[in-house]
Parts: structure tokens; C-alpha cells; sequence
């Protein structure tokens, strides 16, 4: 019960410090508004859906990296400190978590209806599916990169240390929702879709369990 109270207090803690600067959700929609109306412009004659559809989650996985990977780098010593005496190091994680999950949630549903408006030719047969892959790709980029984040915050650099350690990481979940997602586009069924859902979970899972295995000792040092 402790330890969800103090996920509670910190979510909300963070949700009232975007509220009040908004710099986060507003950097990832400007990000995500101009790309996507500068592929319009650039790629107008193009009528591949699936082009299309790895040209979106490109754009979703950067625009991931610029909401997420804030979300230690960006903090001070002072605030870590403040954070570490009054909540355990789980709880700050998992609070991370939800929170980045919750703000992806939020861009990529805005990006996904933005991209259907602008590309009225980019239309996957199976909406519902497509939808799914595009939860699946907020939840699975949050977790990730919040873990990256995490261990990038304690050394120098850590732009370029998160590049190297989500790039392991990352890789194979993008190819899983790109499949998942190619799946919607060409209106397969949803049976083809079970294992490549069963493999991105899993992976979500273990990327939480290491998390909150290793963290406690990262955050101490």
C-alpha cells in the first residue's frame, strides 16, 4: 500500500509539473505536426502504404525519444535527491513509467489522427489493429526509454549513451510493430497478429523486471 501511494503522489507530481510548463507534450507535437506535414510535401506522389507505415513509426519512435528521454536527463541533482529521500527508488520508477506511458499514449493517438487526416490515402482496412500496434509501440517506447533514460541520467553524455543502449533494445520491438502494424495495412487477420502481440508483451515485461531489478542500485549511487 506504501509503495502505491507513493506511485500515486509522484504521477501526480509529475502531471502538475507538465501541466504547468507543457514543455514536453508541446515540444513532441510540434516535432511530430512538422514532420509529418514536410513528408506530405516531400513524398506527396507516393501511394505505398507501407511505406507510409514504416515512414510513421520512424516518426513515432524519435518523437518517442524526444517526450521520454527527459524524463531523468532533464531533472537536477537537487530534485533527484528530494525524489530519493521521499519515496523508494520502485516507486520513482514505476511512476516514471506510467507517467511517459500515459503522455505517449496521449502524442501518438494526436499523431496517428493527424497522419490518417493529412495521407487520407494511408486508410489500413483494419483500423482496430493498427490502433493496437500504436498502444503497443507507446507502451513498449516508454518502457525502454525510461529504463535508458534512467542509467543514462548517472553518467556524462547521456544523449549519446542513450542512443547506444536503447539501439540493442529497440531494434527488434520496431521490427515487431512494424510487422503488427504491416499486418492492419494489408487487412490480415487477427490470428496472424497473436504471436507478434505475445512477443512484444513479453519483451515489455522483462524490460520492467530488469528495470526494477537493477534501478534500486543505480539510484543510490
Amino acid at each position: 500500500m506504501q509503495l502505491l501511494h507513493q506511485v500515486k503522489y509522484l504521477i501526480r507530481k509529475e502531471l502538475l509539473l507538465e501541466w504547468r510548463s507543457k514543455y514536453a507534450i508541446n515540444g513532441v507535437l510540434l516535432y511530430v505536426v512538422s514532420t509529418i506535414f514536410t513528408c506530405y510535401l516531400s513524398f506527396i506522389s507516393l501511394n505505398d502504404k507501407l511505406a507510409w507505415n514504416a515512414l510513421f513509426w520512424i516518426i513515432m519512435l524519435f518523437a518517442s525519444i524526444n517526450g521520454v528521454s527527459k524524463s531523468f536527463l532533464q531533472e537536477t541533482k537537487g530534485r533527484q535527491l528530494y525524489s530519493y529521500i521521499l519515496a523508494s527508488p520502485s516507486a520513482i520508477l514505476i511512476s516514471k513509467t506510467v507517467y511517459n506511458v500515459l503522455l505517449m499514449l496521449v502524442l501518438t493517438t494526436i499523431a496517428l489522427g493527424f497522419y490518417l487526416l493529412v495521407f487520407d490515402t494511408f486508410s489500413p482496412p483494419d483500423l482496430l489493429m493498427y490502433y493496437v500496434a500504436v498502444i503497443l509501440g507507446s507502451i513498449s517506447f516508454s518502457t525502454v526509454f525510461t529504463m535508458v533514460s534512467a542509467i543514462a541520467s548517472k553518467a556524462g553524455n547521456g544523449g549519446m549513451l542513450m542512443a547506444i543502449l536503447s539501439f540493442p533494445v529497440i531494434i527488434p520491438v520496431l521490427i515487431l510493430l512494424i510487422r503488427l502494424a504491416k499486418n492492419a495495412v494489408d487487412g490480415l487477420p487477427w490470428e496472424n497478429s497473436w504471436d507478434d502481440i505475445g512477443m512484444v508483451l513479453v519483451v515489455n515485461v522483462l524490460v520492467v523486471s530488469v528495470s526494477l531489478l537493477l534501478f534500486p542500485y543505480l539510484w543510490r549511487d
